[in-house]
């Protein structure tokens, strides 16, 4: 093909696109020419902790999904949890919010900044249905910083980092809600199971005529290890490690969940015109016996292993290279203008840093990302650029920053963990070429003088934007005893 027949059969894409909305119409009467959108966030899978990398890890569904739709190899987000959940909602780097030092803790009095619209109040503004099934760990010290008061029509969930699966219990304060008020009913009930539900009572309940916009940003597999002992039983007896055991339970009933949301979404006969994003929202924390072998690192780290995702987009019906991996750079600020456009709300969105993929993701061609930000975090002097092959990494290098080989897969690779921890003088700087040394192994800023300058100035280039971390304090205010013994907003 020509380089002319193939920019015509790109610019092609959008009447391609329109035409087969306008199909799905005729053949789902009443309907929505808009396609739904669902996002499946998984928090703290690693990048082996799925079938498709390690025949270990009980996942069929999410290994069909990934097999059949499109697999995003090179899919990147932050180093943990509330900063990616930013980025993703936001489309903005976090050191463009103030958020790129830490978690959201229970108690502290920050939030997702609110001078601009998030990704499901513009979903809102295009006719879409926005409900949230899960964890927020956005900032709840006031009602205006919680998900119904930022473009979400329900919610069900919590609003922490974490809590017992089954209690719901955080820092001594009961933390579950359906939309504005506490909900008791949860208790004594897994996690998973109770998000499953309502995420198929919410496509139940869909009016059709109306696009859908699903965000289930389910707890598993975060810590505490909880899991249903029927899922170890059935599925982890292979795992020789007894708490890798229970995380190998905690991923089976998240792919089960999948598994039943999926099919929801069949028998309402919406798959057809739904496009799924399944991702972690950062590497597995080893630790917690998470996974990202081979790459190094872990959650909290700027390793790949800390920032590279789980990801695969799932829509046959829209995707035109099926059964394919995805190798261009794509990173988490990416999907709010992505789903925009797929939402029929243009290409470009004001003020933000993420780009649309959704016209290369449609056709498996180049993306127009060539470049992006780890992180940049003035507290602790650290940040990092990649750009096409390579990556720059200034300052410390964070703990653990290995590579840590599940014990499932000790034996076949004949490795085990090589654990680098306490590492106290690691350079200013470090270079990698990721084609190459995708492992990060090998630091080649001596031979590679000219790339590491052009990264730097690269990298400089971006700290005059940077936003000061959000000064945050543990607010007395907050505390659930003067909540009848819930986390609620209501002290800021």
């Amino acid at each position: 093909m020509t380089r002319a027949v193939a920019s015509a059969a790109l610019l092609l894409l959008p009447l391609l696109y329109v035409l087969h909305c306008s199909n799905n119409v005729d053949a789902a009467q009443g309907q929505t020419s808009q396609p739904n959108i669902v996002i499946l966030l998984a928090d703290d899978l690693g990048w082996s902790d799925v079938g498709w990398r390690n025949p270990f890890m009980p996942t069929p569904t999410l290994d069909k999904m990934a097999r059949e739709g499109m697999i995003l190899n090179q899919s990147y987000v932050q180093q943990t949890c509330s900063p990616s959940r930013a980025a993703l909602m936001s489309g903005r780097y976090p050191h463009h919010l103030g958020l790129q030092y830490n978690t959201i803790r229970s108690g502290w009095n920050i939030h997702l900044a609110d001078d601009q619209p998030i990704l499901p109040e513009a979903l809102k503004k295009l006719g879409y249905a926005t409900h949230m099934v899960g964890k927020w760990h956005l900032g709840f010290c006031n009602w205006r910083y919680t998900p119904t008061y930022r473009g979400f029509q329900s919610f069900y969930g919590y609003y922490n980092a974490a809590e017992d699966y089954y209690t719901h219990i955080e820092n001594n304060g009961y933390d579950f809600r359906d939309n504005d008020q506490v909900d008791k009913s949860a208790v004594g009930l897994y996690s998973t199971n109770l998000f499953n539900d309502r995420a198929i009572r919410i496509i139940n309940d869909h009016n059709t005529s109306q696009p859908l916009f699903l965000y289930l940003a389910y707890q598993a597999v975060h810590g505490p290890l909880q899991a249903p002992q029927e899922y170890i039983d059935r599925h982890c007896k292979h795992i020789p490690d007894n708490n890798r055991k229970i995380k190998c339970g905690m991923i089976a009933a998240l792919d089960e969940s999948v598994k039943n949301v999926t099919h929801a979404l069949k028998q309402r006969g919406l798959m057809d015109n739904t496009f799924i994003l399944f991702s972690s929202d950062n590497g597995g924390p080893v630790h917690e016996y998470a996974s990202n072998y081979p790459l190094r690192g872990s959650k909290i780290t700027l390793w790949e292993g800390g920032t590279r995702a789980a990801a695969f987009a799932y829509a046959p019906s829209f995707l035109q290279k099926t059964n394919s991996s995805y190798e261009e750079l794509i990173h988490i600020t990416d999907w709010y203008p992505t789903l925009v456009e797929a939402a029929g709300g243009g290409s470009s969105v004001a003020n933000i840093d993420g780009v649309s993929q959704w016209k290369n993701l449609l056709s498996g061609g180049p993306g127009p990302r060539q470049e992006f930000i780890y992180n940049m975090d003035e507290v602790r002097n650290d940040s990092a650029i990649r750009r096409g092959r390579y990556k720059l990494i200034q300052g410390y290098a964070r703990n653990p920053n290995g590579w840590f080989v599940p014990p499932e897969l000790e034996k076949a690779l004949n490795e085990t963990t090589v654990d680098i921890h306490g590492e106290k003088n690691s350079p200013p700087y470090s270079l990698y070429d990721l084609e190459t040394d995708p492992e990060e192994r090998h630091n080649i800023i001596d031979s590679h003088q000219t790339v590491f300058h052009n990264l730097k100035a690269r990298l400089d280039s971006y700290r005059p934007s940077l936003v000061p971390t959000k000064h945050y304090d543990y607010i007395r205010a907050s505390k659930p005893d003067n909540f009848n013994g819930n986390w609620s907003p209501g002290w800021c």
